[in-house]
């Protein structure tokens, strides 16, 4: 009986992550919705808020796999501040070099706008706020708005153009 127990409570903790891969398998799955099969705005909403949450989790975990699986081959990037990057691989090494354990990014709530382009994907908009793990105490919180041009093609969502102004401190 007590092996039986045993088993029992083993089993169970190997199921944990068996579910929780089912779980962000199914939430990979909503962030490839064809561009074709969006019907609403509120589906493309869904789809873009999606992609948007792993680009950034992939982004604040430094995958940076996962995070280059967003990005289009020749992706433009404007910084208000830095200029502009060109190409994946420069925006991945930028990442890695400049973000990697000392930033964090997260949405402003209620900031996300999204926008279909008729034959193209979608264009989404807000703000997003920047945190530096282990140095928020030293340092501030920062905030800036922001614009990613998504393109549907081959079958994968991909940002092909993003654009990032107003760059500034926020009290905490």
């Amino acid at each position: 009986m007590i092996m039986n127990r045993f088993f029992a409570s083993h089993t169970a903790l190997l199921l944990v992550p068996v579910l929780a891969m089912s779980i962000v398998d199914a939430q990979a799955q909503a962030s490839t919705q064809s561009f074709e099969s969006i019907k609403s705005q509120e589906e493309l909403n869904k789809v873009v808020a999606s992609l948007d949450a792993a680009l950034f989790d992939a982004y604040n975990r430094c995958d940076l796999e996962k995070f280059a699986s967003f990005i289009a081959d020749d992706v433009e990037f404007y910084h208000d501040q830095s200029g502009v990057t060109l190409g994946k691989q420069n925006l991945t090494d930028s990442v890695k070099k400049n973000i990697c354990g000392r930033v964090t990014r997260e949405l402003v709530p209620g900031s996300l706008q999204v926008y279909h382009m008729n034959g193209y994907g979608a264009v989404e908009m807000g703000v997003h706020r920047f945190h530096h793990p282990g140095h928020d105490d030293t340092e501030p919180l920062g905030e800036a708005k922001f614009i990613h041009l998504w393109q549907y093609k081959d079958g994968a969502w991909k940002i092909t153009r993003v654009i990032s102004y107003e760059h500034h401190a926020v009290p905490k």
